[in-house]
Formats: C-alpha cells, structure tokens, sequence
C-alpha cells in the first residue's frame, strides 16, 4: 500500500490487558488516565544530570546502557504510564551520515548548510543497521519496563530540514521557506530523502520493541495552512506509513509546536493520536479534528504556579479531553529544565487520582 493511500487514523485494536496508554490511544477510555510528559527524561532530574556529567549528548545517545537508565528514569520517579526513548532527532541523521552536531546551548548545528542539489548527496539514506545502538536500548528498556510501553519517536521531515538548511535553530526559517517556495522540485527531494531517514529510525525502534512511535514537528507552527499541505504533509505522511507498513497495530502520535491552525492537515498524514501545544485549548483542537484521540496540553509554565492553580488546571484539561474518544494527558511542550520534579510528581499522582471521564456520546 503506498503511504497516501494508507487510511488516516484508523484505530489498532484493543487487546485485553492492555495498559492505560495503549487503550487511550486505541480510542478507548481506560479506567485510569494515562499521563507521561515530553522531555520527562532531562535537565530537571537531579540523576539524569549525574549520569549526564561531562558527556556529550550524541555520545550519550550512542551509548546504550545511559539511554536505557536515562529513559527509565521518570518512570521510577513519577510513575508515568510511559517511557519515550532518550535520544534526540538529529541522532539518525548524524547515523546516516550527515555532519551534525549538538552544540551546548545552541541545539542542532550541521557542519555545512543545506544550500543546493548538490548537498543531497551528504543526506544518504539511514539503514537501520546504522542505529544499531538505539535498537539495543530498546530492548534494553522493553526488558525493564514490563507493562508500561516504550514510545520510540523521530523528528519529522520539515524540522530536521529546517535545522539542515538554517546551519542551526532558527525562529523565523526565512532560509527554508525560500527554498521550499523557490526550488520546488529540490525541496520535495530533500523532504523525501528525510522522510526516509525519518521512517526508518521508527521502524528500527518498533522492531526492536517500541509499542507506541511520536513524530515531532517542532517548527512546523511556521507554516500556513496551504503550505503545510502542499509542501510538508507529504513527507510527514510517508514517515508515518513506514510505522503503519512495518506494524499496523503500533500506535502513531503527531505533535507540533504552534500548530492550532495545522491540526486538521496534521490528522491528515495518519497518526491516531493528534498532539496538541498549549496555544489551543484542547476543547477547540477536539473540536478541529472530530474523532481522533488527543494528547496535551497543560501549559509547561503553570508547573511553576502556585498548586491550587496547577491543579484546577489539570482537572480542566481532563474535563476538556472528555469530548475526544480518548484522551492522553501531557504538557503542550517538553518539561522545562527548571521545573521541580515533586510538582511532576503531584502532577502524575493527581491525573491518576481524577475519575476517568466516561466515553463521549455516539452520534
């Protein structure tokens, strides 16, 4: 079946047994939230900082036993309902191949920006044989963690691209768009070598164990609407086609930053799960993808409010997923590096503790 005619959103079954995360993200309520948070594993655990001393992240990300206690980390801290690999996006790129490296407070920088045809040829295609260090975590991780599943994940085709073509992060990708509008034909060239990169990286991890896969997009909030379907979506979809080829029972998430507006288009590329940021309440994303399960979207910033705030917040984020068939709790961005790992924890305690919200009404 060719990626764009893979049906968008069809739901896996429901296994007896299955665990919280598993059921909401298979369309049905379980009887206890699921919760777990982006960049749970990271900068706000004390232990991740002391396992982390003096190594540099991609070589942390190549070393399997560190990928494996850093990932378990959170879930014997908070007791989540998942683990999501420790790893960062540009980790298949730099497997394949391409120069790239991740500068301490910078982010992502490749040794060469993206500027011509020419500069396809350093974008090889990942085998996976290339992470070979990532699939020993995995089954590192899927032998610890029992009945809580691992959510391998990957970045999608258009941020992975944005870091390749600006030489670094960027906020306004003004380099990007103009190669996306002004050679057409090379853009949907470079996006297609990514989304290689970028569905391979999955498959890798769902074979080696991974039960749920994430595709994060976090600059694809820059897009308009029409640009987003005609020059990016294509791509995202073939990425998550190759999780849907390799197994159709795995469960897909699809999150980006900024993109309240791109939500329909987003459903489009086929994720079951539809990641919502906190710019969009989660009422008004139920609302823009009908249907579909939704993760999010507690404000990161509200970590740090007093908790009578934080907690009415939660509790209305859980009232507000009520309308979606099933609803995964998450923040609407990653854990900041500041905030207290108690306040996660009553956070997790809280979520587990409000009743499940019943189904909504069939029509």
């Amino acid at each position: 079946m060719a990626p764009d005619d893979v049906p968008a959103g069809v739901l896996p079954a429901v296994a007896p047994g299955d665990p919280p995360l598993l059921q909401a993200c298979r369309g049905r309520r379980p009887g206890r939230n699921p919760v777990w948070f982006m960049r749970q594993a990271g900068r706000s655990l004390p232990e991740y900082r002391r396992v982390r001393a003096g190594i540099g992240m991609l070589d942390a990300c190549r070393r399997p036993d560190l990928v494996a206690e850093i990932t378990l980390q959170p879930v014997r801290r908070y007791g989540v309902d998942a683990a999501i690999l420790y790893s960062d996006i540009v980790v298949p790129l730099a497997a394949a191949g391409v120069d790239v490296d991740i500068v301490p407070g910078t982010g992502p920088v490749p040794a060469e920006p993206f500027r011509s045809r020419a500069d396809l040829d350093r974008i090889p295609a990942l085998d996976a044989g290339q992470v070979h260090f990532v699939t020993e975590a995995v089954r590192l991780l899927v032998a610890e963690l029992g009945d809580v599943p691992l959510i391998g994940f990957a970045g999608a085709p258009f941020t992975l691209a944005s870091y390749l073509v600006e030489g670094g992060p960027s906020r306004d990708l003004l380099r990007t768009k103009a190669l996306m509008h002004g050679d057409p034909d090379l853009w949907r060239d470079l996006l297609a070598r990514l989304a290689q990169i970028s569905g391979e990286f999955l498959r890798a991890q769902v074979a080696a164990g991974a039960r749920v896969v994430q595709l994060f997009d976090s600059w694809a909030g820059a897009l308009s609407r029409a640009d987003y379907v005609a020059s990016v979506r294509p791509a995202s979809a073939r990425a998550l086609a190759a999780v849907r080829e390799l197994d159709p029972e795995v469960p897909r998430i699809h999150f980006g930053v900024g993109t309240g507006e791109l939500l329909p288009a987003m459903a489009e590329a086929g994720a079951e799960v539809i990641g919502v940021d906190f710019r969009v309440s989660l009422r008004d994303a139920v609302a823009r993808v009908p249907g579909r399960v939704v993760q999010g979207n507690l404000d990161p910033a509200l970590l740090f409010a007093p908790w009578e705030v934080l907690s009415a917040r939660v509790a209305a984020v859980l009232a507000e997923g009520a309308a979606a068939p099933a609803h995964v709790v998450n923040l609407g961005h990653g854990v900041p590096p500041a905030a207290d790992p108690d306040v996660l924890a009553r956070v997790v305690d809280l979520v587990h503790e409000l009743p499940s919200p019943p189904p909504p009404p069939t029509s």
